[in-house]
């Protein structure tokens, strides 16, 4: 009789959310305000700066950080999306998940480093980015709409849950595999805590912390076409369009756009996250030599 019963969940999680939404109205509109004013302002920035220049200085940037190959790669990409012209939409795209990774860096970052400080946060925290990481992406939706209305701002709110997992991951794992001798040795040299974390632990575990960020893109790009089933602009739009309308080529144009971002983007910080970071053990030797010459 007993395992006949069925645990009402859907109807706790309901009244959860209406709860929410009734008591903290206002609360939620702050943040719709303050998010829509962050990515509208982007947005305009974006597009205030002529194609021209701004092709130019991404390429420039590609091939500063990531060679010759990405930076041919990318002028030619943004050349083909002003020629599809959908220029508008890739700069709503950019905003939206530029504003989406910010956030979870912002967010994820100190999260990461409390899971590696300390391991209750860590035991705490975890099972939070396991639900996170493998609930389906639509559920997010959900609730955004109910908090947010529909719109930009619950396609950025759904992204950014989506995508803060791997960013605090891998912070929490870059800072615990940094190796215990260098620890030790910057403890020894007189080292305070936050010396240790901010002069040691955190150069060296950049490489990890920027394959967080990497996979946070992705999964921002990725909630794109998600997002734009609740009103969110840009590209997703256009192959939320395409699929609706049965329209092939439209579809395929903005996949197509998707895609060359997302490629730019992931070339460009694996490219920065292959740099080693020198800056950890610099600062141990510059202790070091500083107390040789107090001796």
């Amino acid at each position: 009789m007993i395992l006949n019963m069925k645990i009402p969940v859907g109807d706790f999680m309901e009244r959860v959310i209406n709860w929410m939404t009734t008591n903290f109205s206002d609360g939620f509109d702050a943040i719709k305000n303050g998010l829509e004013a962050i990515i509208d302002s982007m947005n305009w920035f974006l597009l205030a700066i002529p194609i021209v220049i701004f092709i130019i200085v991404v390429t420039f940037l590609a091939w500063w950080i990531a060679g010759n190959g990405i930076a041919c790669f990318t002028a030619l990409g943004l050349l083909l999306i002003q020629n599809l012209d959908l220029w508008k939409q890739t700069m709503q795209t950019l905003s939206l998940v530029t504003t989406a990774t910010l956030i979870a860096i912002l967010i994820g970052l100190p999260l990461g480093i409390l899971m590696a400080k300390s391991n209750k946060a860590n035991k705490i925290i975890r099972p939070i980015l396991d639900f996170m990481q493998t609930m389906p992406a639509f559920v997010y939706l959900i609730p955004a709409v109910y908090f947010f209305d529909l719109g930009t701002v619950p396609g950025a709110v759904a992204t950014i849950i989506f995508a803060m997992p791997p960013i605090v991951r891998l912070t929490n794992l870059g800072i615990r595999e940094v190796p215990k001798d260098v620890v030790e040795a910057a403890k020894s040299f007189g080292s305070t805590s936050s010396q240790l974390l901010f002069k040691v632990q955190v150069p060296l575990a950049i490489p990890t912390v920027l394959a967080g960020l990497n996979q946070t893109i992705m999964l921002s790009l990725s909630m794109v076409v998600i997002s734009a089933m609740i009103g969110a602009d840009g590209l997703g739009n256009i192959v939320l369009q395409g699929i609706t309308q049965m329209k092939m080529g439209q579809g395929f144009e903005g996949g197509l756009a998707v895609v060359i971002i997302a490629m730019v983007l992931d070339r460009v910080t694996q490219c920065l996250g292959k740099a080693s970071p020198k800056s950890g053990k610099a600062f141990i030797t510059k202790i070091k030599n500083k107390n040789k010459n107090r001796m």
